[in-house]
């Protein structure tokens, strides 16, 4: 049979967490990374969820993430959680951080959780969806590799640097968005060589710095931001709040560390919560109102809201199940053993 393999969404949760935790992951850090590839592919992210395993399993045997850490949450300031991820992943930091910055936003209106110390997984909406979840509107910021040229250079220097922000909706889904800063994902690049497709103008330089159509030539060479000099600048943006105001490593210190293994990068995460309720005086009803307008303005002109597509594709996917391509299931399937 040549189709894909039909899972449920729990099936492949299920499948995530056999893979890491046969490579060696302990079961408390393979069910938060389980959790975020079973969402991804939820969502139709495929980019972002089963994808990454094979990738997953080079890092935990590597040596060089702690496969059993337990991340230490310090509650440091009325505003401030710190949670040092002990050289884990950074989904369980964040889950475990949670709590405390939620209760934090609640009373002081604005709070920050600083991740140290962590392996970068996959997207960062799950992070301000689950604040939204809380009530609350959230951003969230990290660096990556040093794979981008800022804007008029030839050289990685800014890592991928993707920003998301979530806002809390009376009834129904968040408003959530979650972009590179890049001008496309690093893994957009690999499907474009993978599938031996030229890639558009704009995405990338090869070695030389020389403008490139060729997915591998620009994997070798240097991504470029989006928008020119304005994605160079939202880039150096979170190269300053999740890499130097944090303490953390910057995308070429991160990209350094990793000595060439080609691992999942290795750095902080910066994430902000906003109680609408207090920031708004103590009664969130008015901004509700207005943010509600302006979503509206939206549909009126029938223009789409970031996640539309990824909410229309969770509701396919928990009633007809995740298609995942067969090659992709047999690989997967021959790592869990």
């Amino acid at each position: 049979m040549d189709g894909p393999v039909i899972l449920s969404v729990d099936a492949v949760f299920a499948l995530a967490c056999r893979v890491l935790e046969t490579a060696g992951l302990a079961a408390p850090q393979a069910e938060a990374v389980a959790r975020v590839i079973a969402a991804a592919e939820r969502d139709g992210c495929s980019n972002h969820g089963l994808h990454r395993l094979p990738g997953c399993v080079e890092t935990v045997r590597s040596g060089r993430l702690a496969v059993a850490a337990v991340p230490d949450v310090r509650d440091e300031t009325p505003a401030l959680v710190r949670v040092d991820a002990g050289y884990g992943y950074a989904p369980l930091a964040f889950e475990r951080g949670l709590p405390l910055l939620a209760d934090k936003a609640r009373h002081g209106g604005v709070a920050a959780l600083v991740v140290t110390n962590c392996f970068h997984f996959s997207a960062l909406w799950p992070e301000v969806e689950a604040l939204a979840a809380e009530g609350l509107a959230g951003l969230a910021l990290t660096p990556s590799h040093a794979w981008v040229a800022p804007a008029g250079g030839n050289r990685g220097l800014l890592g991928t640097n993707p920003i998301a922000f979530g806002w809390p909706r009376p009834d129904g889904h968040p408003y959530v968005f979650d972009f590179a800063t890049s001008a496309v994902a690093r893994s957009d690049l690999a499907h474009y060589r993978n599938e031996g497709r030229a890639i558009p103008e704009g995405w990338g330089v090869d070695r030389n710095g020389a403008p490139t159509t060729d997915a591998q030539a620009a994997l070798d060479g240097a991504m470029l931001t989006f928008g020119g000099h304005k994605g160079s600048a939202l880039a150096t943006m979170v190269e300053l709040l999740a890499g130097a105001l944090i303490g953390e490593r910057t995308s070429v210190e991160s990209m350094a560390w990793d000595e060439g293994l080609k691992l999942a990068p290795c750095h902080g995460e910066l994430i902000l919560a906003f109680d609408p309720a207090v920031m708004a005086g103590g009664d969130a009803a008015p901004g509700v109102a207005r943010a509600e307008a302006l979503f509206a303005g939206f549909a009126a002109q029938g223009a789409r809201l970031p996640s539309q597509r990824r909410y229309a594709a969770r509701a396919r996917s928990l009633a007809d199940g995740v298609a995942v391509p067969r090659a992709l299931h047999d690989r997967i399937a021959a790592l869990a053993g």
